[in-house]
């Protein structure tokens, strides 16, 4: 099986009510961890309303973190395009591409919230088609082209980029929810997937069927799209035990479910949980769960159940939550590090099978240790029969030699 990447979903989902600039700055030192720890992307969201996402821009939250971190690739996760003159973008992203010595993915979106639209004045049903119209424009600007376009929410007049991205081909992505609107998208032009949905039980079942809309509309469009390029978001807590994780994670995801996702959003058919128990029983353990609140071990089976049900994706996308405190959370993604990537990826097989030749072939290795004691027995003996002849020598001579058995020169 082709190796998985591992990444991180920053929306933020942060509770009201803490000091914004500790948390950001939390999330900053999130990004300089995931790095050590050699995960492989991070994921920064746009939003701006509703209390708990927070991050109106992530091209500056990354070129903040690009400062903190040496290899991890940053991702935005993503631009609402419909929101902002195409071109504004190319710039922004051409910027981070720069800062962040050739580190920026750019992931795009119609824009997730309604109340960010409706707060632009912008109708609903125009977002995915202006998505559309960006998408193109950008790769245009992107391969330096100059370009004069009338729009009927942007124009352009003999329009290059002055700087191209640091990157040759920085690549592209796009937001898919449950609907085939995401996917067809990414077929049409040929770029990645970030699946969002599949952070609900509709999203997970509609996996099966995700990627054939994806492969149609590429055919359809003259371009190729690889699976290496898909990337599907899960949630998870790990700890040592599954009582642990669960202990950790139970108050914070009972707050973040009835107080945004049922109190805030409203979303349709989420209803709030009467208890934080209740919250990780239904969230992880109960039928249709979503989420992973357990050990290294539950989190290797959830990946390769959801790898199986896909038909296969190129990165694993952690979604950051609060539902720990700061330091369980960190330590939630060192374990996921330590245990589940190598796991995943077959980093510990030829070390297993290593141990099992050296366990299961003894009678090489004990021959071996014959050797040596045969050798110390061989110069035991040497020494005494050197005592036994040079003994009448020193005798005949009144030789002072020093007895090499007890001074050694």
């Amino acid at each position: 099986m082709p190796r998985l990447g591992f990444g991180a979903f920053l929306a933020p989902h942060h509770p009201v009510g803490e000091n914004p600039l500790l948390q950001f700055r939390r999330d900053i030192d999130l990004v300089e961890h995931l790095d050590k720890l050699g995960y492989d992307e991070f994921w920064c969201g746009e939003h701006h309303s509703s209390g708990w996402e927070m991050i109106a821009s992530p091209e500056m939250f990354l070129a903040a973190a690009g400062e903190r971190t040496k290899r991890i690739k940053l991702a935005t996760g993503v631009v609402s395009l419909p929101y902002h003159h195409p071109f504004n973008v190319a710039q922004r992203m051409v910027q981070l591409d720069w800062m962040t010595g050739g580190r920026a993915i750019f992931g795009s979106g119609p824009g997730a919230l309604a109340s960010d639209a409706h707060t632009l004045g912008i109708d609903p049903m125009l977002l995915r088609d202006r998505q559309d119209e960006a998408i193109g424009i950008i790769r245009r600007l992107f391969r330096g082209e100059r370009i004069t376009y009338r729009s009927d929410w942007f124009n352009l007049n003999d329009a290059a980029l002055q700087l191209l991205p640091l990157q040759e081909e920085m690549p592209f992505a796009v937001a898919s929810q449950i609907s085939p609107s995401g996917m067809t998208l990414a077929g049409k032009h040929g770029i990645g997937i970030i699946s969002i949905g599949s952070l609900s039980t509709e999203g997970l079942n509609a996996l099966p069927t995700q990627w054939g809309f994806a492969e149609d509309a590429a055919r359809k469009a003259g371009t190729t799209v690889d699976r290496r390029n898909w990337r599907v978001l899960l949630s998870w807590h790990i700890a040592e035990t599954r009582e642990k994780a669960m202990a950790e994670a139970r108050d914070g995801l009972f707050r973040h479910h009835n107080e945004y996702v049922t109190g805030t959003l409203q979303r349709p058919g989420a209803k709030p949980f009467r208890t934080p128990d209740e919250a990780v029983e239904k969230t992880a353990y109960g039928p249709g769960a979503v989420a992973t609140i357990g050990t290294p071990d539950d989190l290797i089976a959830r990946i390769k159940d959801v790898l199986a049900l896909s038909g296969g994706f190129g990165t694993v996308v952690g979604f950051v939550h609060d539902w720990a405190n700061p330091e369980n959370t960190f330590r939630s993604w060192d374990m996921v590090a330590r245990y589940v990537v190598p796991e995943i990826n077959g980093y510990l097989r030829k070390l297993r099978e290593s141990r099992e030749f050296v366990a299961t072939n003894r009678e090489y290795f004990d021959r071996a240790k014959e050797a040596v004691m045969a050798k110390i027995s061989e110069n035991a003996a040497a020494a005494e029969a050197l005592k036994v002849t040079r003994s009448p020598m020193l005798a005949a001579s009144g030789s002072n030699l020093p007895d090499f058995d007890t001074q050694r020169g």
